[in-house]
């Protein structure tokens, strides 16, 4: 097997990666809030980031750079709040949070 058919296979994996929790929270499968979400994207997006540095194909690595950073900081996120007992979702808001106030005058 050549390293290009390798470099692809590898390329098909990580956009599978992406694309099923995606598809799956279309279909109200899967909860982008969960971490099983985050971790799928998280590993896609750092494999075809990783893949355009070696194929030098730098606005996609922009755009999956940027994705797979995200998704860490997100995993990070939920993997903070599952160790100090808190709730795998959002935070909750706080009451009056996300209302609209008028401004003094």
């Amino acid at each position: 097997m050549r390293v290009d058919q390798i470099i692809q296979g590898v390329e098909l994996l990580g956009s599978v990666a992406v694309l099923v929790p995606y598809a799956a929270s279309q279909f109200r499968r899967m909860d982008p809030s969960r971490l099983p979400y985050t971790l799928l994207n998280l590993i896609g997006s750092g494999t075809l980031a990783i893949i355009a540095i070696i194929l030098r194909q730098w606005g996609f690595l922009l755009l999956e750079g940027a994705w797979a950073l995200v998704s860490l900081w997100s995993a990070t996120r939920l993997l903070r709040r599952k160790s100090t007992g808190s709730r795998d979702g959002p935070a909750p808001r706080p009451p009056g949070a996300g209302r609209h106030r008028g401004r003094r005058r």
